[in-house]
């Protein structure tokens, strides 16, 4: 078992390993910036360490001031969390190098499912289905990239094989705006993320975004934990996520999830991760796949009793996993809200000192946070302060809960988006199942 455990992340994310290791009887170190000393784990970890001044460049994101903390603190593994280095191969590769266990896959994995283009070829060779496109990286022949666009049909999108989180995407709905705005997206993804290479795919109009949980050890075994639907989003990041998804088949369900499993199994995938989809007139279509825990993986945890955290530290530890797929059972529904430090109209963050906290609580109801009254929520970082989760017996019981807990919860001091939350969860569309990826921003009229 692994003996001390450096949590290379913060917020509640940070918190919520923190308490995972010592659920297991591990000890913990808290990396933290000179403006997160008064993080919630910072000051219930067994040691602390400052990394560097408040900007995450000068803090979070430095892989030596990360190692160097692991190694005067006589750590033994790295839990990178969601976000930061989360998914930087060279991070992980420092890590093993340096002779600590990544709490993740291997770094050439993360490669391969960070490669855009590779990735999506990886997972055509072990079944899983994939957006039309290029095949393959756009070359520079006009008359063939035009030819090439035809046979896909229009609209399309031009997608940087090393973007992500919605940067380096354009959408294109005519051959006149074909060949500039490929251009523009090669110039900007050489800028944003030092790899120039695009390609194309078939623009899906109005799909859902579902994504499919997964697990495995280093002995090769990989399980599916079933799916989350996280269509609510605005500017490709998500606001509401749910497990089960509305509308999916069993049948379905069945076989996505085998067809993952099976392709972590064929790529030697090791650690939690998640394929995501755009889902259409009932198709499935693969579009990336995160090698890290996601945002929303309570709503799966609250589904299937299956703490992910716990099983990412024991698969680290080089453990077999805990549970075979026939364990994996569907136990009512769960959604998620994240709750923002922003304001719920024009979505500028809110810093500030929070004067009241009263957390949402009752039967089913889960808040992963580490607010506290007198807590200054600073403005350097992303601007989530908790995941409030709501669970029932089916999906109405889980509305029902999540609306309560939202009226009662209380943040004084700072803006946060629960009125918008609160509008979404009356909405009737979102009530019945109906959305799609563009539904949100479209009922806020952006």
């Amino acid at each position: 078992m692994t003996e001390k455990i450096l949590i290379a992340n913060r917020g509640e994310i940070a918190l919520r390993i923190l308490r995972a290791c010592r659920e297991l009887g591990i000890s913990t170190v808290a990396v933290h910036s000179e403006a997160d000393r008064d993080l919630k784990h910072v000051r219930l970890a067994d040691e602390s360490v400052c990394i560097g001044p408040a900007a995450s460049t000068d803090s979070y994101l430095q892989i030596p001031n990360i190692i160097s903390a692991a190694e005067v603190t006589d750590a033994v593994a790295i839990h990178p969390g969601y976000g930061f280095l989360s998914e930087n191969a060279d991070f992980a590769e420092r890590v093993e190098s340096s002779g600590f266990a990544f709490i993740g896959p291997k770094p050439e994995t993360i490669r391969l499912m960070g490669d855009k283009i590779r990735a999506i070829e990886a997972m055509k060779k072990t079944g899983v289905p994939c957006v039309p496109g290029s095949d393959g990286p756009l070359g520079h022949n006009k008359e063939r990239t035009l030819q090439l666009a035809k046979e896909i049909g229009y609209p399309v999108i031009i997608k940087a094989s090393g973007g992500g989180g919605g940067r380096g995407m354009r959408v294109v709905y005519s051959e006149a705006t074909l060949l500039n705005a490929i251009s523009l997206t090669r110039t900007e993804a050489g800028a944003a993320f030092g790899n120039d290479t695009v390609y194309m795919e078939k623009f899906l109009e109005n799909p859902r975004h579902v994504e499919f949980q997964v697990l495995a050890d280093q002995h090769g075994n990989a399980i599916h934990l079933y799916e989350r639907d996280c269509s609510m989003q605005r500017r490709h990041q998500k606001v509401v996520e749910e497990a089960p998804a509305p509308g999916i088949t069993e049948e379905q369900r069945r076989m996505m999830g085998e067809r993952c499993a099976e392709a972590c199994r064929r790529i030697g995938y090791r650690g939690a991760g998640t394929f995501e989809f755009l889902y259409e007139n009932g198709e499935f279509y693969f579009i990336e796949m995160n090698t890290r825990i996601q945002v929303e993986h309570p709503v799966t945890e609250m589904i299937t009793g299956v703490d992910i955290i716990k099983e990412q530290i024991l698969i680290a530890a080089g453990e077999k996993l805990s549970y075979r797929q026939e364990d994996i059972q569907i136990r009512g529904h769960a959604i998620e809200c994240r709750i923002n430090a922003e304001d719920p109209d024009n979505f500028m963050p809110s810093p500030g000192v929070i004067t009241q906290f009263h957390p949402a609580g009752g039967p089913g109801i889960r808040l992963d946070t580490h607010i506290y009254n007198g807590y200054r929520v600073p403005p350097y970082y992303d601007s989530m302060i908790g995941k409030l989760i709501a669970h029932g017996s089916d999906r109405n019981a889980a509305l029902a809960r999540m609306r309560t807990a939202l009226s009662e919860m209380v943040i004084d001091g700072i803006k946060t988006n629960i009125p918008l939350q609160e509008r979404i969860l009356q909405d009737a569309g979102f009530g019945a199942g109906e959305v799609n990826i563009h539904y949100l921003e479209k009922k806020l009229g952006l």
